[in-house]
């Protein structure tokens, strides 16, 4: 037995053995319990699904339906059942989070597992969304919008007309597939100069206001800022120095960039003090980030030690 297999056999051992401990707790492990709420609504028609009443709505009683609402509750609340499905998703959310944290010991097939799992359900989950959205929605519906009342979509408007302009936009998505067929392959640098073309023409002039003339004019700002109370009109000390370092600190970032000129003298003086607003910068915005991963760690950590565990009394 090499060293590798010694490490995970000492880890799963170890594991089962307080997995079997905890489960012979009270509260167990991943146990989850819920609560049957009867709920009465009235069903849309269009749509087939059961819309929730509302004080003063009016009903018509061959449409009100009765169904039950399971809610989350604690193992020894008042008519709480055990919940054999959300158990076992929580068992395996669980076993998937472990298997993305063995990457820590190293690459394994347990994080490969969870990693393909990850990048499956992903790429099954936007196609479904996109034939929906796309094809149906935005497709179907408006070339041929009685299939698509008929077989997908009731709800679709009965006085809908055909708009046979999507036909456009469906030759060019259908080019795109022809990036597999080396012989006519150019055919697919259509739609791609198509939207990239018009994705840059729509988005110039937002990221222009966005990234420049608001920037620009976010930095014009007044040196001394005067405020107006009761006692009359007095110096706001505070707004004034903020002005003067976002100014100032602008300038010297931006003189940092200024290659036309020797940093010597003043205006190296200006860039070296534009170096350290640029390390500022770099430094909160990388803590920010970090930060934001932090969160994300303590919120699987929670997730492992209260609600599968049971370690943790929130």
């Amino acid at each position: 037995m090499n060293r590798e297999t010694t490490i995970w056999t000492i880890l799963f051992v170890c594991g089962a053995g307080f997995l079997a401990f905890q489960a012979a707790q009270p509260r167990g492990v991943g146990q989850q319990f819920v609560v049957p709420v009867e709920v009465t609504g009235q069903l849309d028609p269009a749509s087939g699904q059961m819309i929730p009443l509302v004080d003063g709505q009016p009903t018509d009683p061959a449409l009100i339906r009765k169904a039950v609402r399971y809610d989350k509750a604690a193992q020894g609340d008042a008519n709480a059942v055990w919940s054999a499905s959300r158990t076992v998703g929580i068992w395996v959310a669980a076993l998937l989070t472990l298997c993305v944290f063995s990457y820590l010991y190293r690459d394994n097939v347990f994080y490969k597992l969870a990693e393909s799992i990850v990048v499956g359900v992903s790429a099954g989950y936007w196609i479904v969304l996109y034939f929906w959205q796309v094809m149906i929605a935005k497709v179907l519906v408006k070339l041929a919008p009685d299939v698509a009342r008929y077989a997908f979509l009731p709800d679709t408007p009965v006085d809908a007309k055909a708009d046979y302009l999507y036909v456009v936009p469906v030759i060019l998505g259908g080019l795109v597939f022809c990036r597999l067929i080396p012989k006519i392959a150019w055919l697919g640098r259509w739609p791609l100069a198509f939207v990239v073309g018009t994705t840059a023409g729509l988005k110039l002039i937002l990221f222009l206001n966005a990234d420049f003339i608001q920037q620009v004019r976010s930095t014009i700002l007044p040196f001394v800022v005067y405020a107006v109370d009761e006692s009359g009109v007095r110096l706001n000390w505070k707004q004034s120095i903020q002005n003067m370092v976002l100014v100032v600190s602008v300038i010297s970032s931006v003189t940092y960039f200024y290659f036309s000129v020797e940093h010597k003298g003043v205006i190296g003086r200006i860039s070296r003090f534009g170096v350290w607003v640029l390390m500022i910068s770099f430094g909160a915005s990388f803590a920010l980030t970090v930060m934001g991963r932090i969160t994300l760690l303590t919120m699987r950590l929670q997730f492992l030690f209260d609600e599968w565990l049971g370690l943790v009394r929130m």
